[in-house]
């Protein structure tokens, strides 16, 4: 009697003890799924093994994962897998989307936290996945609140078509799901395509009808996609070249065996240029490559296509010598020769080095395009800076270009045409209008090839006529302010962002304008900045923001205007990780959850597992306790 009277050993503490223990071993468990998930999905790796029951020798990553965890600690191995209650292992593949689930929405609230009050910008682009279903991709532009602009994916949707309206109801469901409203819309950033662009019907049009401020920017890298594919087909000994670049690729590369000779050619080259001073030793360089297909959406892919043929010319040209003398067929041999033929043309080597030269100026416009942190005036000022490289290579790069080919025909022992000689394929048959060859390489090809990339430029960059984007270059803290203008500040204010300023506000503003003025452009810390992204992040740094909180606010704006939607296909990329050939039955939920896991897994891997375990627990009556 006496014992049942003593506390410590009464009936209730025991049960109060074990229950400790459970849920401790419960919590461990779940952990452990959680965790194993959490390593799983960032690294792209399916879940599910082809066969998981207890015969089989691989049950999969996630299975595979949690036996490796339980080798490692004994803690783990006593509550999991086998050991763990028939009804709570939290292993099977519905658990297993429920809590990626779970963590995906707290990797999408964070975003929204990072969103906050701030106006924002969407960017959309769609692609079909593996299962041939049509995904939109939907991503977030905005600057947070410590003045760095930021582009994060949010969703992936299922679309059973892509009609403008749509497209529309779906993501106004995504941002509304997560309090996102409409009317913070200040920028729509699409690749162009014509459901999307329409003036009455596109997408862009049923934003603006919600939100006049939602403005529509046409994706800058897809503009400059269109405009060099369209200057290369609009002058036709460069269509011709290009047609040629292709086939020439194509047919070297088309077995591993021509590969193989490829390689060795190359590597005998570099030997040989290595052994006569031609070329420089060191790491890193000489290295053997292989000639790169150019894509057909990708302007960059072109010039990585050319730069590879450039390196790559003479061990081209011995494979396809050897190919003429040993091909296996006839067809073979005859196709060798014919490319052949075409490589050792004055006309081959002169268009290969012109667009080399070309391209070389427009890949970094290209890249550029396609950095998240790239604002709106930059990405114009980019566009300038190409444009006026071209003029300068077009008024003052003749001599120096045809010294060049020059000097790699007498390399390569390629016949060079006599300058001065009438050219027999001019613009006359009848001989009325005769030329040289000098005329024509320097001014009919020359010339127009780099006349047709500037017109293409100009035409489908003209922003120039967007008042808004005028406006807003005063904001620019480049060349010490030299653009600062209060009345085109006040102006960009009053007439693109009315709902975001007051009356009141607009004259506060002017008054701040005149204060900054006086005051930032003097500042040490601003001295040397060129962009309106730099200057955001240093009037948050300064704490001038607070001063000039309505200037900060209207930089907010500008910089909110999408540039291109390269990180939508960015995330199309990861989207053919993720859904493969192997995993091409995924629903539309488990993608999604799937894709931002992988694609912001910078914010991922700061979610608490605690969180994940709590939220789990509130979803409905667990089996088990957790607390």
């Amino acid at each position: 009697m006496n014992a049942l009277k003593n506390v410590d050993q009464s009936i209730e503490r025991i049960i109060n003890v074990q229950s400790s223990e459970e849920i401790q071993k419960n919590r461990l468990r779940l952990r452990t799924t959680i965790e194993s998930i959490r390593w799983l999905v960032p690294q792209a790796c399916p879940l599910r093994g082809h066969d998981e029951s207890e015969s089989s020798k691989n049950h999969g990553n996630f299975i595979q994962l949690i036996k490796l965890m339980g080798k490692l600690r004994v803690d783990i191995d006593d509550v999991v897998l086998d050991k763990a209650p028939k009804n709570a292992k939290y292993i099977s593949p519905r658990i297993q989307k429920e809590i990626l689930h779970i963590y995906a929405n707290k990797v999408r609230n964070k975003i929204r936290e990072e969103v906050g009050d701030a106006k924002f910008s969407i960017l959309v682009d769609e692609a079909t996945d593996e299962a041939d279903s049509e995904q939109m991709a939907i991503v977030l532009r905005f600057v947070d609140i410590d003045g760095f602009l930021q582009e994060r994916f949010f969703y992936v949707v299922h679309v059973s078509n892509t009609a403008a309206a749509t497209l529309k109801e779906e993501i106004s469901n995504v941002l509304l799901s997560f309090n996102l409203q409409i009317e913070n819309i200040r920028g729509q950033g699409y690749d162009g395509a014509s459901n999307m662009r329409g003036a009455w019907n596109g997408l862009q049009a049923l934003f603006l009808n919600d939100c006049p401020y939602a403005y529509y920017v046409h994706c800058f890298a897809h503009r400059l996609q269109l405009a060099l594919v369209a200057a290369a087909q609009d002058e036709s000994s460069t269509w011709v070249f290009f047609s040629q670049l292709t086939a020439i690729v194509n047919f070297v590369g088309a077995s591993p065996k021509r590969h193989h000779q490829l390689q060795i050619a190359q590597a005998n080259e570099i030997a040989k240029n290595v052994a006569t001073g031609e070329r420089e030793t060191g790491k890193g360089v000489n290295q053997i490559g292989t000639l790169h297909r150019a894509g057909a959406t990708c302007w960059s892919s072109h010039f990585e296509s050319i730069c590879s043929l450039v390196d790559m010319y003479v061990a081209t040209c011995t494979v396809l010598e050897n190919l003429v003398d040993e091909g296996s067929t006839p067809a073979i041999r005859g196709e060798a020769q014919g490319y052949f033929r075409i490589m050792k043309t004055f006309e081959f080597i002169y268009i290969l080095h012109l667009m080399h030269k070309i391209m070389a100026l427009t890949d970094m416009l290209c890249k550029s395009l396609q950095n998240k942190s790239l604002d709106i005036l930059n990405a114009v000022n980019c566009v300038k800076t190409t444009a006026g490289l071209l003029s300068t290579l077009r008024e003052n790069g003749w001599d120096s270009h045809i010294e060049h080919v020059e000097s790699v025909c007498r390399e390569n022992d390629i016949d060079m045409p006599e300058m001065g000689a009438p050219f027999k394929g001019g613009r006359s048959s009848k001989g009325e209008d005769h030329i040289t060859f000098e005329h024509h390489y320097h001014f009919d090809v020359f010339n127009t090839v780099i006349d047709y990339q500037l017109m293409e430029l100009n035409n489908r960059f003209n922003d120039e006529a967007m008042e808004l984007l005028i406006l807003s270059s005063a904001l620019e803290p480049k060349d010490g302010f030299k653009s600062f203008k209060v009345g085109d500040i006040c102006k960009l204010a009053s007439k693109f962002y009315p709902d975001d300023f007051t009356q009141q506000e607009m004259y506060c503003l002017k008054s701040q304008l005149q204060h900054y003025e006086l005051d930032v452009p003097y500042h040490e810390k601003f001295k040397n900045m060129s962009t309106i992204s730099e200057l955001c992040r240093g009037l948050t740094e300064t704490q001038k923001s607070q001063n000039y909180y309505l200037i900060d606010r209207l930089i907010r704006l500008v910089l909110t205007l999408p540039v291109s939607t390269a990180t939508t296909e960015r995330a199309f990329s990861a989207m053919k990780l993720i859904k493969s050939s192997l995993r091409n039955k995924m629903g539309d939920e488990f993608l999604a959850d799937s894709m931002v896991v992988y694609i912001e897994r910078e914010l991922a891997e700061n979610i608490d597992t605690d969180s994940i375990i709590d939220a789990f627990e509130s979803l409905g009556n667990r089996r088990v306790l957790f607390h």
